[in-house]
């Protein structure tokens, strides 16, 4: 069964072709073998007719035998004349007359003709009654056989030459359909290339949608779709955007005053107290929360840029790990000498994303392990569900559906990959043979010996930690 819409083109442009080449050299082989025979049969018979009428006026009926060879010798024993039980002595046997013929021939008194095949060659039987002028038949007969071994020579000839001309035009056919086949399809990978893309979230994909056929009235549809498809999410973004502006002044406020009704929570009632921890604690989520939602809406802007010096990756990753308190939860692999240049306010905030993803929802130990262009977070927690895998990175994804309350705003890991993606780099997903989530930040490097400006510390502390974001 042919699967694609290609395969399927070609085999029904090939089929049409080698049909037409069929029915064209079937139709000019029968045309030809009906006029070659006629041709052939029309030379034999002709001649034949007019001597048996020239003759015929001479002829005694009934014939005795001398009047019959005499006919004959006239005919130049290219036929036999028959009268009842008589013959001539020139000409053919008369075994090769059909009787049907012979029957047919006195009942009717017409000139009869059958090409037949049934002996070692083809041939034309003719059969001519002498009638009076009466129209009555005499019973006199005369009947001649022809070979057709030229003409058949010649139809067969045709035939070999029809045969090689069809087989000719299987590589043509094959050709024109490759080429018509590609014509067509690519305006439609044209379109799923776009539709790829446009799936992949670049919402300015466009497809040349010049034409007036039907694929360019589908292509001009598809821009349509993806123009009102980017307006949408443009709004959506701006939306976003201006809600966690006007969040961020009364979150300022809410977050000075839980500070204070922390510090004095101890003096509080005990319901009191836990309502003013509770409420301190949900400030601070929303904070997070609305901090991550500015982030992504910097990166859909295009207003995050790239701060970049020469780092020392080991010590940028154990800066991370100390600031945050981890030093003791990770076992880290962190060689000295592996210098990159990357933006190390960016760089921190995805090796603690990651870091802090592996300790909340993996299994410990969690391992760092630095090397050149590669930075991998392991952990021995149960893993990531497959179905989860190539949506790890999208935005408010969370794997375990029960976790929807939890911390975690579904942003981090997101937001690690575009700060990758912004480095011109990586991160991949993906589940260990023994068990647990591995996920591999590749950045570009070149490898270089540290110099003066490859800094082993960095000289901005790492900002405070950020939320170890969710799966």
């Amino acid at each position: 069964m042919l699967r694609g819409l290609r395969p399927r083109l070609m085999a029904a442009f090939l089929l049409l072709t080698v049909l037409g080449a069929v029915g064209a050299a079937g139709a000019s082989y029968a045309t030809a073998r009906t006029l070659l025979l006629e041709d052939a049969q029309d030379n034999f018979m002709n001649p034949l007719v007019k001597d048996v009428r020239d003759y015929a006026p001479r002829l005694t009926v009934p014939p005795a035998q001398e009047d019959l060879d005499g006919f004959g010798t006239y005919l130049r024993g290219s036929a036999v004349v028959i009268y009842q039980n008589l013959r001539s002595a020139q000409g053919p046997d008369p075994s090769f007359i059909p009787a049907e013929m012979r029957e047919m021939l006195r009942t009717s008194g017409t000139i009869l003709w059958q090409r037949r095949t049934d002996l070692t060659e083809p041939y034309v039987v003719v059969g001519i009654p002498l009638v009076r002028e009466d129209g009555t038949p005499t019973g006199v007969e005369v009947w001649a056989l022809q070979y057709l071994r030229g003409p058949q020579a010649a139809i067969d000839s045709f035939s070999t030459a029809a045969w090689v001309g069809v087989s000719l035009v299987l590589p043509l056919a094959l050709g024109l359909a490759l080429f018509t086949a590609r014509g067509v399809l690519r305006p439609v990978r044209r379109l799923g290339t776009a539709a790829r893309a446009l799936g992949s979230g670049r919402l300015d994909t466009r497809v040349d949608d010049r034409g007036s056929d039907e694929l360019a009235d589908l292509a001009r549809t598809f821009n349509r779709a993806a123009e009102q498809l980017e307006a949408s999410q443009a709004a959506s973004r701006r939306f976003v955007a201006d809600v966690s502006h006007e969040l961020r002044t009364p979150l300022t406020a809410m977050n000075a005053v839980t500070a204070v009704l922390d510090e004095d929570a101890d003096t509080l009632p005990p319901d009191t107290a836990v309502a003013a921890r509770l409420v301190s604690a949900e400030t601070r989520k929303l904070t997070r929360l609305v901090n991550d939602l500015m982030e992504i809406s910097r990166f859909d802007e295009g207003r995050n840029l790239l701060e970049l010096d020469d780092w020392d990756i080991g010590t940028a990753v154990r800066d991370t790990l100390a600031a945050r308190g981890w030093t003791t939860s990770v076992e880290a692999f962190l060689p000295e000498g592996v210098v990159a240049r990357v933006d190390r306010r960016r760089l921190d905030v995805i090796v603690a994303n990651l870091v802090g993803n592996a300790l909340k929802h993996g299994g410990v130990p969690v391992h760092v392990t630095v090397r050149p262009g590669v930075i991998e977070v392991a952990d021995h927690g149960p893993g990531i569900p497959p179905d989860a895998l190539p949506h790890i990175f999208d935005r408010f994804y969370k794997a375990d559906t029960a976790r929807s309350r939890s911390e975690g705003s579904g942003l981090g890991l997101a937001i690690a990959w575009e700060n990758a993606r912004l480095h011109g780099g990586t991160i991949e997903a993906a589940n260990a043979p023994s068990g647990g989530a591995v996920f591999t930040l590749r950045l570009p490097w070149q490898p270089s010996p540290p110099t003066a400006s490859a800094r082993p510390r960095s000289s901005p502390e790492p900002k405070p930690p950020r939320s170890p974001h969710t799966r």
